[in-house]
C-alpha cells in the first residue's frame, strides 16, 4: 500500500499493511533552511521542496501549515490588514490590525530566532471596548474558497500522503491562542460570563459557516485545532465554550462526507476522552511521556478502541541530546497499540522540532515497516 493508502484506510475503518507513518516536517524543515517561515502571508503554491523532502525520507505529508485554500473577506464597516516589519538589527515583526466599531486592535508577533517561532508580543483585546471590535469584525466575515489550489497541493503531494485542509480555530479557541491570551480570557470567563457567551455563541456562527464551505471542499480530512490542552481547556472548560461548536461542525462535516481530526497541543488526560465525544474520528499530535502526561498505553486507555491516535513520540526525543534507546523504545511503544486495533497512526507529538536529528526520521521509517506491520 501506498503512504496514502494507509492513513486512508485508518479513517475508512480498515487495517492497512503497516501501521501509516507521517510527519509535519514543516519548522524542522524552515530550520535547517534557514527560512524564517512567513505568518504574514498564505501560500498560493505548494509547498514543493518540502514535499518532496517528505518523499525523499519516506515520511507521510499530512499538513499544508499555511496554505491559502480560503480566503476571508471583511464585513460592511470593518479593515483588517497585516504588516510585516523589518527592521536593521531587529527581529522581524507582524502586526494584525482590526478597524470596526469606531476603534481598532492589534496583536503583534516577533521573530525568535532561538525557538523557530513567532512569539506573542501584544495580544490586542485588553477590554470590552477591544472585545467588541473583535466581535463585529469575526462576525461579519465572508469565505471564498479556492479549491484549485488544494487540487495543485494534492497533485504535488500524490502517494506521499494525505493533505488535511485546516478548519481553523472555535471562537474561544481564536482567544486564548490569538488575541487574548489564556489568562485574559479566563478572566473574562469569570469576570463577564455572560458577555463572553455572547460574543462567543455569535463568532461561532460565523465559523459554522466556514465549516459549511469546508463540506464542499474535495478534502477527506478536515483537521479543527485550539491547540487544545486539558490544563488549559479542562473538561468542564470545554464543555461549557467549545463543545457545542466542535459537535456541530464534526455533525455538518460527516454529514458532507469528511472525516474529522482534532489537534492537541498539550495534556492529555481529559482531553483525549472530550475530543473523542464530539464525534470527531481523531486525535492529531498526540504527545506521550516523557512530555505529555499518559504513557501511549493510557492514551488508548482513554481514547477508546475506535478513536484514531496520530502521535507517539515526544518533540524532545527527535534531538541529538536525547539518547537513541529511549526514542527507539518510544517508537516501539507507540506501534505496539496496534495490537488494539488499526486506529493508529505514527506520528510525531506536534511535529519534528527544529534541530532534530534527521538520522531519527529515517529511523523511525524503518521501525514502522519492520514493527508495524499487521
Amino acid at each position: 500500500m501506498t503512504l496514502r493508502e494507509r492513513i486512508l484506510s485508518v479513517y475508512e475503518g480498515e487495517t492497512p499493511d503497516v501501521v501509516p507513518y507521517m510527519l509535519d516536517l514543516s519548522h524542522w524543515f524552515y530550520e535547517r533552511e534557514k527560512r524564517a517561515w512567513d505568518l504574514s502571508v498564505g501560500y498560493v503554491e505548494p509547498e514543493r521542496a518540502l514535499i518532496e523532502t517528505h518523499r525523499e525520507l519516506g515520511v507521510g505529508f499530512y499538513l499544508p501549515n499555511l496554505a491559502a485554500f480560503v480566503s476571508t473577506h471583511d464585513g460592511p464597516g470593518v479593515r483588517t490588514s497585516v504588516e510585516r516589519i523589518d527592521s536593521e538589527g531587529r527581529s522581524p515583526s507582524i502586526c494584525w490590525r482590526i478597524e470596526a466599531m469606531g476603534g481598532a486592535i492589534e496583536r503583534v508577533r516577533t521573530w525568535d530566532p532561538s525557538t523557530y517561532s513567532w512569539g506573542i508580543d501584544d495580544w490586542g483585546i485588553r477590554n470590552e471596548r477591544d472585545l467588541a471590535v473583535w466581535h463585529a469584525a469575526m462576525t461579519g466575515r465572508r469565505f471564498v474558497p479556492h479549491w484549485d489550489r488544494w487540487h495543485a497541493w494534492n497533485d504535488c503531494v500524490g502517494d506521499t500522503g494525505v493533505v488535511y485542509i485546516p478548519g481553523g480555530y472555535s471562537a474561544i479557541g481564536q482567544l486564548l491562542n490569538l488575541w487574548m491570551g489564556v489568562e485574559e480570557t479566563i478572566f473574562a470567563v469569570n469576570d463577564s460570563p455572560d458577555l463572553l457567551h455572547g460574543v462567543v455563541d455569535e463568532v461561532n456562527r460565523n465559523n459554522l459557516e466556514f465549516v459549511d464551505l469546508l463540506c464542499q471542499s474535495p478534502a477527506e480530512v478536515v483537521v479543527m485545532s485550539d491547540n487544545i490542552s486539558s490544563d488549559v481547556q479542562p473538561p468542564s472548560f470545554f464543555e461549557e465554550w467549545s463543545r457545542a461548536y466542535y459537535t456541530e461542525a464534526v455533525r455538518r462535516l460527516h454529514g458532507a462526507g469528511k472525516y474529522v481530526a482534532i489537534h492537541i497541543d498539550g495534556r492529555l488526560k481529559g482531553a483525549l476522552a472530550m475530543v473523542r465525544e464530539t464525534g470527531a474520528d481523531a486525535a492529531d499530535a498526540v504527545t506521550p511521556k516523557p512530555m505529555g502526561d499518559l504513557t501511549a498505553e493510557e492514551c488508548r486507555m482513554e481514547a477508546g478502541p475506535d478513536f484514531i491516535l496520530s502521535g507517539g513520540v515526544s518533540p524532545d526525543l527527535w534531538l541529538p541530546g536525547a539518547p537513541l534507546e529511549r526514542f527507539v523504545a518510544a517508537v516501539t511503544r507507540w506501534l505496539a497499540l496496534r495490537e488494539s486495533g488499526p486506529r493508529l497512526i505514527a506520528n510525531a507529538g506536534d511535529q519534528v522540532p527544529p534541530g532534530a536529528d534527521p538520522d531519527r526520521i529515517l529511523l523511525m521509517r524503518t521501525l514502522v515497516e519492520e514493527g508495524g506491520r499487521y
